[in-house]
């Protein structure tokens, strides 16, 4: 029997961004959240150090080559407890110490409801 607090898991479709596209300057992951994300992971496939950002304009964590990121923000609270990657938010990457010559970067969120 179901808690009555519980919460079905539901995923966004993933976002990437291609190791050409990312740049100097910040560019956006993908499209901006359209559910507040509860869980996220993200996925630096490429070759190269890469530096992330949730705003764009502040750097915010690097992420080694081949390496990943899972935050597991509030999986363990109830619909209106906890705090989220808001829905609206973006990730954005840019380039830390040279260009991707390969891969991509992926990012996924986890929503409940």
């Amino acid at each position: 029997m179901a808690q009555s607090n519980s919460l079905k898991l539901k995923f966004e479709p993933v976002r990437f961004l291609a190791f050409g596209s990312i740049a100097v300057g910040y560019t956006g992951v993908g499209s901006y959240l359209t559910q507040p994300a509860r869980m996220v992971i993200i996925q630096n496939i490429t070759d190269v150090v890469l530096m992330f950002s949730v705003n764009g304009i502040e750097d915010n964590f690097p992420l080694a080559p081949n390496a990943h990121m899972i935050l597991d923000i509030a999986t363990n609270k109830t619909q209106d407890q906890g705090f989220y990657m808001g829905t609206g938010d973006r990730l954005y990457v840019k380039q830390m110490v040279g260009a991707p010559t390969t891969g991509a970067v992926y990012f996924s969120t986890i929503y409940g409801i």
